[in-house]
């Protein structure tokens, strides 16, 4: 039986309808490229270890009108790999308050600590989401852990290869000349580092 315009219309109408009583928030999702924890460090403004104490959830500016919030998130900063110039002390981070913003839950008032990387605004504010490398401090490998405090930040001109790719040997004396190229270790595989070249 074909379709009448009429039907056509109808069914439209009813699609319409449902999209716009769908549940707030589905549908919407936040959206992260994988990336390698070293290119995480080089591209953070600031990398530091931390307990949360407490989260509140505040407006995302002063002006009235906007409606969106952030939590902020009270933290105990107990080392700072990254970020001395730019803030001694951070004592709070903030994050968007819907996750389809890329807002990050993190446990408080518990004895778990986080290492959190994430960028300095303009006003001063340390903010985080979830395409940042925020990880408990006890899921991270004893090499990430040693990378965090000497590889990483060192080796930042490093083309880091996927993280799925075969691990490679603990080089000895990072970095050392691999085929005309320099090579870098990021704690956990070889990336490479284009060599220069002089006329």
């Amino acid at each position: 039986m074909p379709w009448s315009s009429l039907d056509a219309l109808s069914w439209a109408l009813v699609l319409r309808l449902l999209a716009l009583l769908r549940p707030p928030g589905l549908g919407e999702a936040c959206t992260c490229a994988p990336a390698h924890p070293q290119q995480h460090v080089c591209h953070s403004a600031l990398v530091i270890r931390a307990k949360i104490s407490s989260e509140k959830v505040v407006p995302a500016s002063e002006d009235p009108t906007d409606t969106q919030k952030m939590i902020r998130y009270e933290i105990k900063q107990i080392k700072m790999f990254k970020g001395f110039e730019k803030a001694k002390d951070v004592q709070y981070v903030y994050t968007p308050f819907d996750s389809s913003l890329c807002g990050v839950k993190l446990e408080t008032n518990s004895q778990k600590q986080y290492l959190l990387t994430g960028q300095i605004l303009s006003d001063g504010k340390v903010f985080i989401h979830l395409c940042n490398y925020i990880e408990p401090w006890e899921d991270l490998s004893w090499v990430q852990r040693e990378s965090l405090n000497h590889h990483y930040h060192q080796n930042c001109g490093c083309q880091v290869r996927s993280p799925h790719a075969t691990r490679c040997p603990v080089p000895s004396q990072p970095p050392m000349s691999v085929s005309g190229q320099t090579g870098c270790w990021n704690g956990s595989s070889m990336g490479t580092r284009p060599s220069t070249m002089s006329a």
